[in-house]
């Protein structure tokens, strides 16, 4: 009787070994500096479509990212498999310290490329968009171009990011500079512009009629707007658009899956959630809701300001420099 209880428990231990090893769940692990209802929803709408996969993700800003990856890669492995953020210098960095893996998704033929040299390590997945967000009780008539913050309805009350402290800042500085000349920034220093710490405060501050205007990142605008903020955005002819890309870290355990998420991100169910939450998806044919006012998603690309992602990378110190000294009044 023992010898054939034992049988049995030999027998089920051996079955259960066999089919869970048949069905252990895939697992992924995203670092994303996407905001939590963003990823959250991205994430279940992933699984559902993979049945037998894990996601994980940590959701931060994109310089605690790159620390913490930049500490992992030093101890011998980084734990993300896929990589997420709007920080585009961070990704030529990273292609080129080699620890990206090359993947070029049969999606991508679908989507808008921002990049003029993509060869696969990262592909656009959201392109962000800056624009002028004004509080709506203190300015009455939209500003229709960028030289409109130089007037005297904006006197003193007009924010801007330090660049020196926010990539999407960064970007957007080198960006006018390079469309409108470091005059703009004279311009906006004889008019009292201020410099703030991160791009959420400057919004908080024209939310809080502090400031008449600032330079707004698009989802961190209509987050305020929806939560009943008195401020709207404008959008100039000449766009910024910042592109998210998303990429898979070289020798991942998980790259099967990972080749999976990026192919999910680039789909249209997963560009439709994107467009959703308040920002541009990657594709012509996904509509963003009306009620954001957003150019769609071609027409963007078509106005944005042209931007050679390593020559400004290169030159970040240098721009940072010149827009202090501009805002500072310094020659």
């Amino acid at each position: 009787m023992h010898k054939r209880h034992a049988a049995y428990i030999l027998a089920f231990v051996l079955l259960f070994g066999m089919t869970g090893h048949a069905f252990a769940a895939e697992k992924l692990i995203v670092y994303t500096s996407m905001k939590e209802s963003l990823i959250g929803k991205l994430r279940n709408a992933f699984v559902k479509n993979n049945p037998g996969v894990e996601m994980d993700y940590q959701s931060a800003g994109a310089g605690k990212l790159m620390a913490k990856i930049a500490a992992e890669r030093e101890s011998g492995k980084i734990l993300a498999d896929v990589i997420w953020t709007s920080e585009v210098p961070d990704f030529y960095k990273m292609r080129q310290d080699g620890i990206l893996e090359k993947y070029v998704s049969p999606a991508v033929k679908e989507t808008l490329n921002p990049f003029d040299d993509y060869d696969g390590f990262f592909t656009a997945a959201r392109l962000g968009t800056l624009g002028i967000a004004y509080n709506t009780k203190s300015v009455k008539s939209a500003p229709a171009a960028w030289n409109d913050l130089t007037r005297p309805e904006y006197k003193g009350a007009f924010g801007i990011a330090n660049p020196a402290l926010s990539g999407t800042s960064y970007m957007s500085v080198a960006l006018l500079a390079q469309q409108f000349g470091w005059e703009f920034f004279d311009k906006l220093h004889a008019n009292g512009a201020k410099i703030g710490k991160g791009s959420g405060q400057v919004i908080d501050d024209t939310a809080a009629s502090d400031l008449a205007a600032s330079l707004a990142v698009d989802y961190i605008t209509f987050d305020k707007i929806a939560k009943g903020a008195p401020i709207a955005l404008a959008y100039p002819k000449e766009m910024l658009v910042v592109p998210s890309p998303v990429a898979i870290v070289k020798d991942s355990p998980n790259m099967a899956t990972a080749k999976k998420f990026v192919d999910f991100m680039l789909s249209r169910e997963a560009q439709t959630i994107v467009a959703g939450e308040g920002t541009l998806p990657v594709r012509a044919d996904v509509t963003v809701p009306a009620q954001f006012n957003i150019p769609a998603p071609a027409d963007a690309l078509q106005r944005a300001m042209k931007v050679n992602y390593p020559d400004m990378i290169a030159a970040k110190e240098h721009n940072v420099k010149q827009f202090m000294d501009a805002m500072q009044g310094k020659k």
